[in-house]
């Protein structure tokens, strides 16, 4: 990947998963998709969803193979910068992410959460270089909302003291 910029490298990575994430991103219910207060920005929790359509249904190791499911998590870590360039205007106001939940809706006997979780991680990580590189949990659950694969939530701490 040769882009230098944050935007650059979110746009990149865009292109190479085939949507845009730089539109109004869409949520439902009765809750803010960003918060910013006391220097730290948190993004609700959020599914592989491009407009208003979810990408990926279904249960890892079930009905989704790991690389359909870590497909998923790049959408799902996708949408977490594309409501943080929203909430915050720029991807350089984002001084380190902190911390990420990742949730996988996955077969009993499906093992591989981690390997979700590093999808999206390293989506972080190319985009926002050092300042990706965040704490993380990464759980397997029975059922996400919508029939989501994945659901993933961020903090991240920002620049400028908001």
């Amino acid at each position: 990947m040769t882009a230098t910029t944050r935007i650059d490298r979110f746009r990149e990575i865009a292109r190479q998963i085939g949507h845009d994430f730089e539109g109004q991103i869409l949520v439902g219910g009765n809750y803010a998709p960003a918060v910013v207060h006391g220097g730290q920005l948190h993004i609700s929790g959020q599914v592989p969803r491009v407009g208003t359509a979810l990408v990926a249904t279904g249960r890892a190791g079930a009905t989704l193979t790991l690389d359909q499911t870590q497909a998923a998590a790049r959408v799902c870590a996708m949408r977490t910068l594309g409501l943080a360039l929203q909430a915050l205007g720029s991807l350089e106001r984002v001084a380190r992410v902190l911390k990420i939940n990742v949730y996988v809706q996955c077969a009993p006997d499906f093992t591989q959460i981690s390997e979700v979780a590093d999808a999206a991680s390293e989506v972080l990580h190319t985009v926002l270089g050092e300042a990706g590189v965040h704490a993380r949990t990464s759980v397997g659950v029975y059922q996400l909302p919508k029939d989501a694969p994945v659901e993933i939530d961020l903090v991240a701490a920002l620049d400028n003291g908001d």
